[in-house]
C-alpha cells in the first residue's frame, strides 16, 4: 500500500533511495502511462499505445514493456535493457504533490526502493539537496508539464474518430500463441481522410507531431515480439 508524505529534510534526513533495477524494486511492469511531450524519447524504444483510463471514461497513452500482466521484456536481472525509462516510472518512489497552487515533492516511504541503510542520500548531510533530489525534482516538474497536454490530445483524437481499438495477435517461434487486447490506437486510414483545415488545426495546436510519433512507435512492436522469443530461450 503506497504511504506518500510530504518530504522534508528533518524527518527524512537519513533517506535513500535504491537506484539499481530488479523485480523486487517494482520493475516487473507491463506498462507505464506516458504523455504527448515525453513521447519522441518513448517512441524511440517502446510502443505507444492508448488505454481507457480507471474510471473508463477516457482515454490515456501509455508505453508497453510486454505482453501481459507483469512482464517487463526490458528488464535483464539489475538493469533495464533500454536507453530511455519514461519518466512516470523512472520518477519512484518521489510523486508529485500539490498544495493550493504550490508544487511539492511527496515520497512513498512504502516503496521498495526506499531504505535507510543502502542507495543514493536524498539530502546532504547538513540538510541541503543532493544532486540525485535536484534530478528527481526536474523529473517531476516535467511529469506535471506534460501530463497537461493528454487532455488535449486525446479530446483531439475523439473529436476527429481517430482512436480505434486493436488485437495482436503472435506466435511465437515455439509455436505458443499470444494476443494483446483492450488497447486502442490511430486509425490511420480516418487520419489521411482528414481534410486540410482538420491538418492544420492539429498541426496548430501541436497534436500532429504527435500523432505520428504513436504511428511511428508501433514499428516496435516487432522488437518486443523479439524479446518475447528470447525469453523461451533464457
Amino acid at each position: 500500500m503506497a504511504h506518500p508524505v510530504l518530504l522534508n529534510n528533518l524527518e527524512h534526513r537519513e533517506l535513500r533511495v535504491i537506484t539499481r533495477r530488479g523485480a523486487a524494486l517494482g520493475d516487473q511492469l507491463m506498462s507505464v502511462p506516458t504523455f504527448p511531450s515525453e513521447f519522441r524519447d518513448v517512441q524511440a524504444c517502446y510502443p505507444i499505445v492508448f488505454r481507457k483510463t480507471t474510471d473508463g471514461l477516457g482515454f490515456e497513452p501509455i508505453a508497453l514493456f510486454g505482453f501481459e500482466d507483469g512482464e517487463n521484456l526490458f528488464l535483464r536481472g539489475e538493469r533495464w535493457d533500454a536507453p530511455y525509462i519514461p519518466l512516470l516510472h523512472d520518477r519512484q518512489p518521489f510523486l508529485i504533490g500539490v498544495s493550493g497552487e504550490e508544487l511539492m515533492v511527496n515520497v512513498d516511504l512504502e516503496h521498495p526502493r526506499v531504505s535507510r541503510s543502502e542507495g543514493v542520500e536524498v539530502f546532504k548531510p547538513h540538510g541541503g539537496s543532493t544532486e540525485f533530489l535536484e534530478q528527481a525534482n526536474s523529473m517531476l516538474l516535467a511529469i506535471h508539464h506534460g501530463l497537461q497536454g493528454t487532455p488535449g490530445l486525446v479530446a483531439a483524437l475523439l473529436e476527429h474518430a481517430l482512436l480505434e481499438s486493436f488485437v495482436l495477435d503472435v506466435e511465437l517461434n515455439d509455436g505458443s500463441q499470444n494476443r494483446l487486447v483492450g488497447f486502442y490506437t490511430i486509425n490511420e486510414d480516418r487520419l489521411q481522410a482528414l481534410s486540410g483545415e482538420a491538418i492544420v488545426k492539429l498541426h496548430q495546436a501541436g497534436h500532429l507531431q504527435a500523432i505520428y510519433l504513436v504511428i511511428a512507435s508501433l514499428s516496435n512492436f516487432r522488437m518486443l515480439i523479439d524479446r518475447k522469443n528470447a525469453t523461451r530461450h533464457d
